[in-house]
């Protein structure tokens, strides 16, 4: 398909699911507000409308409770077709939201939006007010989902994660009960086929921390040591840490000096904890289980993610890039979300081996940062070759099939970003 046309597809698909203040992934399965999903969906809003792309954002954080903690989902209006609802979570909000959240990508995409404005005097008036409200997310995942100062951040569900399904929570999931659940009926599998989601042993498991989170009234200064699931995942924190530096760096634009330096050094702090990610059998970074106190024996793309933060040396970055063409070579695209030669890989089930192009865009920004652009070369051509089957929520790396929901926004986004110029 030819670059304008791809453009045209793409801009549709944003207006499709536009609903004025902020966009839905997809009509039918996910019908409301996500949060990282809003953010990186802003970017390719800017390519069509500035203002709506920051007003995106704003709509996001207008929800965000009073400790700091911005929600992985703004229920702004009813709709039965997707569990679990506001009647599950019970959070207690003015407008329901869930009561966890997802990978803190705000600070990456308001600088990205700063460096591209049109209308700089705007665009800056709105970051005054948003800095500080992302800011203060920052201090609440350091504050509560780190309370022995360690400098990395444990996920207390799965779903924080933004890759609900991964290899990564298998273990760590065992440590959660499955019985004394709600009954429930799913949605997802009403929409999608039920081999490319979750199982529903998972699936409980999730739910048990829900209502167990409900029941300590999503108190975030008791969920971290209540929780039965607390694992640190090298993707989740580097992707906080870069947005910490690029906070930083816009603190400094608007001559906040004592702010970014108190961001730069937390940033500095964190990547250093980082490096106590790293195997040296894997290649690659690991989660880290803190209730068992050591690392999971799980490659996933969380674990190359840390290229984004420029997390490691020069040879460790090297590495990393050269596991996404080894992943690569045992299929046809990349990236995928997990190691083909692991017999856990399935490369049609959701976190388990499937493309994402969000993934694939926030690897080509760390891969141009250190210094691999050909690598990010190569992620960006199979990522506009597998849209060819359409914008589907993500991709088997094997044979570059559609699957999960179609019509996807942040995909649609991801490729107006891939457009936009190669990596750099």
């Amino acid at each position: 398909m030819a670059s304008q046309d791809l453009f045209n597809a793409a801009a549709e698909i944003l207006a499709e699911n536009d609903r004025g203040t902020y966009t839905v992934p997809t009509k039918g399965l996910y019908p409301f507000q996500w949060n990282w999903d809003s953010c990186l969906t802003a970017l390719g809003q800017q390519k069509i409308d500035e203002a709506r792309a920051w007003t995106e954002i704003e709509t996001l954080f207008a929800h965000q409770w009073p400790d700091g903690m911005v929600p992985h989902i703004i229920f702004h209006q009813h709709d039965d077709g997707y569990f679990p609802g506001p009647t599950v979570w019970k959070t207690g909000r003015p407008t329901d939201t869930s009561g966890i959240t997802q990978p803190p990508v705000a600070g990456l995409v308001l600088r990205l939006l700063m460096r591209r404005a049109k209308d700089l005097g705007t665009c800056t008036e709105r970051l005054r007010t948003l800095l500080p409200k992302v800011v203060a997310w920052h201090d609440w995942f350091y504050r509560c989902r780190d309370p022995q100062g360690t400098g990395v951040i444990a996920l207390l569900h799965p779903w924080e994660s933004g890759r609900d399904n991964s290899i990564d929570w298998i273990d760590a999931l065992m440590n959660v009960p499955d019985d004394g659940i709600d009954p429930y009926v799913r949605r997802d599998t009403q929409h999608v086929d039920a081999s490319q989601r979750p199982t529903k042993a998972e699936y409980d498991r999730y739910l048990y921390l829900v209502q167990h989170f409900r029941s300590l009234g999503w108190d975030n200064e008791k969920l971290h040591d209540a929780s039965p699931f607390q694992v640190v995942d090298p993707g989740f924190n580097a992707i906080l840490i870069r947005s910490e530096e690029d906070l930083a760096h816009l603190a400094d634009e608007l001559g906040m000096a004592e702010l970014a330096q108190r961001l730069h050094t937390r940033a500095e702090k964190a990547r250093v904890a980082l490096e106590t990610l790293w195997s040296e059998e894997a290649g690659q970074y690991l989660c880290f289980d803190r209730k068992k106190g050591a690392l999971v024996d799980s490659r996933s793309v969380g674990g190359l993610l840390p290229l984004l933060a420029k997390a490691g040396t020069p040879e460790r970055q090297a590495q990393l890039a050269e596991r996404i063409r080894e992943w690569r070579s045992k299929g046809k695209f990349s990236v995928p979300s997990h190691d083909p030669a692991d017999p856990r890989f399935e490369s049609k089930r959701y976190w388990r081996g499937p493309c994402w192009l969000i993934v694939n865009y926030l690897l080509t920004l760390g891969l141009a940062d250190c210094g691999q652009g050909e690598v990010a070369r190569e992620v960006v051509d199979d990522s506009l070759a597998m849209i060819e089957t359409g914008f589907a929520e993500y991709y088997d790396p094997i044979s570059g099939e559609a699957l999960g929901g179609g019509r996807f926004t942040w995909t649609a986004a991801m490729i107006l970003e891939f457009l936009r110029s190669p990596p750099a």
